[in-house]
């Protein structure tokens, strides 16, 4: 899996991760994710750092060097936006 692709669907999980605190699917699937960002790609310290009105902001480290990605608001939160209005997930 790309980089950029491990790193978004983290985003995601890490979202829906926060607002559902015992949906134990999402916390067994941010760890998944977690294990891809640290093992395969050598990724260290990364985490939501802001969000504002239209982009969700993540910072990690990468071979010593702090890096940020920026992602729409919007498209970060699709997953959550998703499981939320599925009745069979509420």
């Amino acid at each position: 899996m790309k980089l950029e692709d491990a790193l978004f669907n983290w985003l995601q999980i890490k979202l829906v991760a926060i607002a559902r605190p015992d949906d134990q699917a999402a916390l067994d699937t941010l760890t998944f994710f977690e294990q891809i960002l640290t093992e395969d790609h050598g990724l260290s310290n990364y985490a939501i750092t802001k969000t504002d009105d239209t982009m969700i902001h993540v910072k990690y480290e990468k071979d010593g060097r702090t890096k940020l990605q920026f992602y729409p608001l919007e498209r970060g939160e699709q997953l959550l936006s998703d499981i939320e209005s599925n009745p069979k997930y509420n």
